[in-house]
């Protein structure tokens, strides 16, 4: 199966920074408040997660999800998390340390469309 969002190894450690302080974590795909389209990092329960939002899988035991009409149109792209220096606009949780994450995007070829992992509407619990 080919997974639908993938994380970096820089963004693993500060994935790992932030677990230490707040606990289990969620990624949620901004569908452009603040820092445009942005990956945002919330403690899990901090964010209402609901039927509009799809469940795309989990990055470094995060769920990660995004709203159902962003993902009309990424639903043909690899997401990959990462990080970069610089202080976003967000209210994500890595903007204090003067970083922020981002997302990498490629599109799927034929064959991996294929072999996609499936998607869910989600809220927490399910």
């Amino acid at each position: 199966m080919i997974e639908r969002v993938l994380i970096t190894v820089k963004a693993e450690k500060v994935v790992d920074q932030l677990r230490e302080e707040h606990g289990e974590l969620i990624f949620h795909q901004s569908g452009g408040c603040c820092d445009g389209s942005s990956p945002m990092c919330f403690p899990k329960g901090d964010l209402m997660i609901n039927e509009i939002d799809i469940w795309l899988g989990k990055v470094h035991h995060c769920d990660f999800y995004m709203s159902k009409d962003q993902f009309e149109y990424w639903k043909h792209t690899q997401l990959t998390v990462d990080v970069v220096e610089g202080r976003g606009a967000s209210f994500s949780l890595e903007i204090p340390m003067g970083i922020r994450f981002v997302i990498k995007s490629r599109l799927y070829t034929a064959e991996e469309e294929a072999s996609l992992t499936p998607v869910r509407q989600g809220v927490y619990g399910e």
